[in-house]
């Protein structure tokens, strides 16, 4: 690698079961049709996010750009990863905000100063690491707690399509078809529609909801008038956050979400390149606290490095960061397109509420994943009771109060789960 900050990116040609370093870039052409495919990778996931927190899809494309491109000046584009919107945060964030799971969050700005909270907690956390390493953090944080916690980030977020985003019968039947769509597309598409399988099965669902609706006048019709009347290009509506202590007790706790989350995919980005990005994780814990405050303080979600454009990159075998600078820059033209924003509203809520299912289902397996992975033995009862009371009180919105503080669902999950690790292993050792 060079020694100056930045790379310089050595121009490579590709040859098929070749591996492009993250040093190291595609002619340019290439290399855009690279970034157009992380931008395709991301965008399902990162427009999600903020629909079920009630947030504006335009900002949170625009900062998922313009944090992607912080984590790249941070890290010296030396780790190649793209931040999109965090769903560690929906279920604190509806909690902070009693966001009734439909239309813009009437308290979005409440829910903002416990994002920037978030952030620079994150932040702090990323110093700490670049003084003394990570060994401190898989200590308190082995697969058995981070896998329990990010189960719980899906299950405590079950009830947010299931009560909220099916009015009647028929939106939930629609509900039933949506996640049936994204299901064939998963087991029987191919190649990159595979790879898409929540776009692809939301444009399918949505079109057998607009033949049901606008065609056989079964529901509410899909709207298409608010498409045509939105501007090509336009400023989006940015929001100023508002610090209250209860939001920021409530949404702080992420920080250790995402941390977990940018160890494994660093971890991997590792084994895949074979390069150890070691020495680049406080780095990158900062990069990505950083965007997330620059994010929460303009009205946007907090964000993360996204395990789909990892997927992206084991797939093509290309780690090159030029990749995710032209991906970064095709966001931020994206989310200056009130259009764009218009088209994700027109969205129904059913089609919507089925796709969550689908997205919390798969994030609550994930954790699961993460036990499986890392073999955890669960004959040990130190495992077993930790990941079993972990998983009940977060799916079930275990709530302690602190005073005027309350501290619910995912967070008593996250700091028990910690906490509860901690205390038996204390006693075992005792």
């Amino acid at each position: 690698m060079s020694d100056s900050y930045f790379p310089r990116w050595r121009e490579v040609q590709a040859i098929s079961g070749s591996v492009v370093a993250p040093d190291e870039r595609l002619p340019w052409p290439q290399t855009a049709a690279m970034g157009v495919q992380h931008v395709i990778a991301m965008f399902g996931a990162t427009v999600l996010a903020p629909i079920l927190m009630g947030f504006n899809p335009n900002i949170a494309i625009l900062m998922s750009g313009v944090g992607t491109l912080i984590f790249f000046f941070v890290t010296g584009g030396r780790v190649p990863s793209y931040l999109g919107s965090s769903f560690a945060f929906i279920g604190v964030v509806i909690a902070a905000s009693g966001y009734a799971g439909r239309g813009p969050n009437d308290n979005l700005a409440v829910a903002l100063g416990g994002i920037v909270a978030c952030g620079v907690v994150y932040i702090a956390i990323g110093a700490l690491v670049q003084l003394v390493g990570t060994g401190w953090i898989e200590r308190f944080m082995p697969p058995v707690v981070t896998g329990a916690v990010v189960a719980v980030i899906g299950l405590n977020l079950a009830s947010v399509p299931i009560k909220n985003m099916a009015a009647g019968n028929f939106d939930a039947w629609m509900q039933a078809a949506t996640f049936l769509c994204v299901g064939l597309v998963a087991v029987f598409g191919r190649g990159m529609l595979q790879r898409l399988l929540i776009l692809a099965g939301l444009v399918l669902a949505t079109l057998v909801y607009a033949a049901l609706t606008n065609g056989l006048g079964l529901g509410k019709p899909v709207d298409l008038s608010g498409i045509a009347n939105a501007a090509w290009f336009g400023l989006p509506a940015f929001t100023a956050p508002v610090f209250t202590g209860n939001a920021m007790l409530l949404i702080a706790p992420v920080a250790i979400i995402l941390v977990a989350e940018n160890l494994g995919h660093l971890k991997a980005v590792t084994a895949m390149t074979g390069r150890n990005l070691d020495r680049y994780m406080g780095r990158a814990f900062i990069g990505d606290g950083i965007a997330t405050v620059v994010s929460g303080s303009v009205g946007g979600t907090g964000v993360t490095t996204y395990a789909e454009n990892i997927g992206v990159m084991a797939a093509t075998r290309i780690y090159s960061t030029a990749v995710f600078v032209v991906a970064a820059l095709i966001a931020l033209l994206l989310g200056f397109s009130p259009k764009f924003g218009a088209l994700i509203q027109a969205i129904p809520l059913p089609v919507m509420g089925g796709v969550s299912i689908v997205v919390f289902g798969l994030i609550a397996v994930a954790g699961a994943k993460i036990w499986v992975d890392n073999k955890v033995d669960f004959s040990q009862n130190r495992n077993l009771i930790v990941a079993a009371i972990t998983l009940i009180i977060g799916t079930g919105d275990f709530t302690l109060k602190f005073g005027q503080f309350a501290l619910g669902g995912i967070g008593t999950a996250t700091f028990g789960a910690i906490l509860l690790y901690a205390l038996l292993g204390r006693a075992r050792n005792a």
